[in-house]
Order: structure tokens, then sequence, then C-alpha cells
């Protein structure tokens, strides 16, 4: 395993973006254990892509452009929906009143985590770009080779999504006890979703 994938991973990993935005949003609402969910089906999430890179399929997203813009605009429209749920204080990130509110299963917040990856497609397109990068030209096992460099990047996604959760988690308390940093909060949180819609929206192949 070369230390330049292990850096690179690193950087693209830790660089904020929606997965590591819905993880800290788990954290701050719902503590650790939502965050290592969160950050758990944020990995899942990168499994379509690693496929759809393997097996070829990113190749005809990247030439197909009805592919790619339905698949961007259905990304778009859920980042929407996250960032209106958000401020209406509704569904996986809403912070319940003390003593009072059900929190969203596990199940429910690894489907939001997924969705936020699966419908991002320039993912599939970074993996088709970035992993045939440290596979040797003409490997035999080269299959084999993305396999182990995809779950590499995914336990790498695991870790440093966690480790993010995990810190908001530590100043959940303080958060949460005071209501207006709570409203503020939703509102930050709500405006970023938007944000990412809309830089998202704009992405060309």
């Amino acid at each position: 395993m070369s230390i330049e994938f292990l850096l690179t991973t690193l950087v693209i990993v830790a660089t904020p973006g929606t997965g590591v935005l819905f993880t800290l949003a788990a954290g701050l609402t719902r503590g650790v254990r939502a965050s290592v969910i969160a950050a758990f089906g944020c990995t899942l999430g990168i499994v379509p892509h690693m496929v759809a890179a393997i097996t070829g399929l990113a190749a005809v997203m990247n030439t197909s452009a009805v592919a790619f813009q339905t698949l961007k605009y259905l990304g778009v429209a859920y980042l929407l929906y996250m960032a209106w749920n958000t401020l209406r204080d509704k569904g996986a990130l809403a912070i319940p009143e003390q003593g009072q509110g059900v929190a969203p299963s596990a199940g429910r917040v690894i489907a939001s985590a997924v969705a936020v990856n699966v419908l991002n497609p320039k993912l599939t397109i970074f993996f088709f770009a970035f992993l045939p990068q440290f596979v040797p030209t003409g490997s035999s096992n080269a299959t084999l080779r993305m396999l182990e460099l995809s779950g590499l990047f995914m336990a790498a996604t695991f870790v440093v999504f966690a480790v993010y959760g995990a810190f908001a988690a530590a100043v959940r308390n303080h958060v949460i006890s005071r209501p207006a940093v709570v409203t503020w909060m939703r509102r930050v949180f709500g405006a970023s979703f938007v944000a990412l819609a809309g830089r998202l929206a704009v992405q060309n192949q």
C-alpha cells in the first residue's frame, strides 16, 4: 500500500462535505452512538460508487450527460429535503426536547447517511479516476487490487467521520442546553445543506 494513496485518501476523506456535515449533526444532536451510526451509513454509501467504478459503469456515467444530470439533480433534491427537515427540526437531525421525543432508529439514520453519498455522481467519477492511478498497468489482479484500495478508503472514511462525530458529541451538552444555540445550529446546518445542494447543482462532468 503506497504512502501516496494513504495520504491522498486522508486528505480527501477529511475534507468537509455532505458526509462530514451529516455525521457532525448526528453527533451534536444525538451523541456518540448516533455519530458512529451516521459514519457507518456514510461509509456504506460508498459501496455503490466503488462497484460502479470497478465494473466500469462509471465510464458510462462519465460519458452520458443524461445519467450524470439525473443522479445529480436527485442529489440536489435530497440535500434540499434534508435542509428543509433540519430547519423544521424534523427527521434524523431533530433535537428532542428534554425528556421528550423519540430518537430516530439506527436504520433510519443509516438510510439517510447512505442516501447522502449514493446521490453524489462526483463520487462515482472520483473512484473511476482515482483508483486506477494506484493499480499497476497490465496487472493480472487489478480488480482485487481496486477492492483492497476501496476497502482501505472506506475504513479511513469510517474512522475519520467517527472522529468528527465524537468531537461533536463531546460538546453536545454545551450546545443542547442553550435553546438559542440549538436554533442557530439548526439554521447553520440547514443553510449548509442548501449551499452543498447549490454547489452540486452547478457541477459539470
